[in-house]
């Protein structure tokens, strides 16, 4: 039987559009997530083993990464926060938390599942964000912390070939959870949109797309890679 992946984020947006692609192709799968309610509901939709945990308690994530066994066919983290504030009114507390949540728990999950993942030959990938290159007002904290990802993937993209790979998905402003304080309000997130030179915002289904890809053997000869999701923004200029 096929190694299961891990997904860590697996009630979220782009989590849970994941498992249910990477479930759809009969990918075996061991769900993670901090609703035990809501993962418990994906759990008996995909026929999926899961364990509730908080990713920012490191014993609570080590055994719940473990009870996905070994080997590991893959790890993907799907968790993130998108704290906006000026750098006037942030404060130490805003930097640690964002940074323990985003960077830090990334570390942990993969330094936890790395044996299992190198017995699967397995594939990590992390998040990142359109924030953590492109400068934008307000984004000091989360940019900072998802820069910090982005070096993280490099890092471990090294340490662990070739057994393992591990790559970065950075994506711009995406219809989920935790992106609703800007887009619940028609005008702001059509004025976002069109800032891309594809004017729309993500769905989470286009990073999820490409996460699937990347957790799969049809991308065996791609590591060390943050690769945007971003209808253009990150690279690309408007006309005029």
């Amino acid at each position: 039987m096929p190694a299961p992946i891990a997904i860590l984020g697996a009630t979220g947006g782009i989590g849970g559009a994941l498992a249910r692609r990477l479930a759809a192709r009969g990918a075996p799968l061991h769900l993670i997530g901090r609703d035990a309610t809501r993962l418990a509901a994906l759990a008996e939709e995909l026929h999926a083993p899961s364990a509730a945990c908080d990713v920012t308690d490191p014993a609570a994530l080590k055994a719940a990464i473990a009870a996905a066994g070994t080997p590991l066919a893959g790890l993907a983290f799907c968790i993130g926060s998108i704290v906006m504030k000026p750098l006037a009114r942030a404060n130490a507390a805003d930097f640690a938390e964002t940074f323990a949540l985003n960077a830090t728990a990334a570390a942990l999950a993969v330094q936890a599942a790395a044996p299992a993942l190198a017995a699967g030959q397995g594939s990590v990938v992390l998040f990142s964000s359109v924030a953590a290159r492109a400068g934008f007002p307000g984004h000091a904290v989360i940019g900072a912390a998802k820069a910090a990802v982005e070096g993280l993937s490099l890092a471990l993209a090294a340490e662990l070939a070739p057994s393992v790979r591990v790559n970065c998905i950075a994506p711009s402003l995406t219809r989920t959870g935790i992106a609703t304080p800007m887009t619940k309000n028609p005008q702001m997130a059509d004025a976002i949109a069109k800032l891309h030179p594809i004017p729309r915002l993500g769905e989470a289904e286009d990073a999820a797309a490409l996460a699937d890809f990347l957790l799969s053997d049809a991308s065996g000869w791609i590591t060390g890679q943050v690769i945007g999701v971003d209808g253009g923004r990150s690279s690309l200029r408007g006309r005029g």
